[in-house]
């Protein structure tokens, strides 16, 4: 059986956040919210840490929002108003590295991967989900793309589509992958956080640091298949039991 990929799509191949402060920035211009100012870096790591954590207390929730200010919760429900308003939005987004999407075709023709692009978009004006991202990813370089629009835990999604590696960059998929499926996550978290980055490893979850790295790592993977002391090791190296 060929080797079976899931790419979650918003933040591993699409910018998504660029997208989101571009609609906020349209809607609010330079008055930003306090809750949508750019976190510094201990601030992101401890948001990430805690997401993480959540992830491993409560698998298969999400995490409560009671706790946000009005003022900012307000907001965020007029830029996702906005965004939904706004035809075939899924086909506006930037890519999160130029050429990414096509390495991973150039891969998947190299070592005959078979590829789903997964993701959890709410629908907008104009085009379908699925339709808007297939466009995007064909722009991008993939030519005939498997997406599939989904919700709930990406662990039963990865077991029935039998996936061997899922790659994502929220922490609740990755615990969900390493809970209800034979499927090895791996994460995308930035490699100046230590923290999110031992926290994954400690429960299985391989880590990266972007999508490139992401990619050199199915790359050797793929050819470490025939050879198990060396994909062992590669195991070790990234944090996958």
């Amino acid at each position: 059986m060929p080797i079976r990929i899931g790419f979650d799509v918003d933040g591993v191949v699409a910018d998504f956040a660029a997208g989101y402060r571009a609609v906020e920035q349209r809607l609010f211009g330079g008055r930003p919210g306090r809750a949508d100012e750019p976190e510094s870096e201990d601030r992101a790591q401890e948001h990430r840490e805690t997401r993480l954590r959540e992830a491993v207390d409560r698998p298969g929730e999400t995490p409560a929002e009671s706790h946000q200010p009005h003022e900012m919760r307000r907001r965020r429900d007029l830029i996702w108003k906005e965004i939904k308003q706004t035809r075939d939005f899924w086909e506006t987004l930037a890519p999160t590295e130029v050429d990414g999407v096509r390495r991973i075709h150039q891969l998947m023709l190299r070592h005959r991967w078979e590829i789903f692009f997964i993701t959890q978009r709410p629908t907008t004006a104009g085009d379908t989900v699925q339709r808007q991202t297939q466009r995007w990813l064909v722009e991008q370089g993939f030519d005939f793309p498997s997406v599939l629009v989904v919700s709930g835990s990406r662990g039963v999604v990865s077991s029935a589509l039998r996936l061997s590696y899922h790659v994502d960059d929220n922490p609740q998929h990755c615990v969900d992958v390493r809970a209800d499926s034979a499927t090895r996550p791996l994460l995308i978290v930035p490699d100046s956080d230590e923290v999110a980055m031992r926290s994954a490893r400690t429960l299985g979850i391989g880590v990266t640091p972007t999508l490139s790295s992401c990619l050199d790592i199915l790359d050797k993977a793929s050819a470490a298949t025939s050879q198990p002391a060396l994909l062992e090791r590669l195991a070790a190296l990234i944090g996958w039991q």
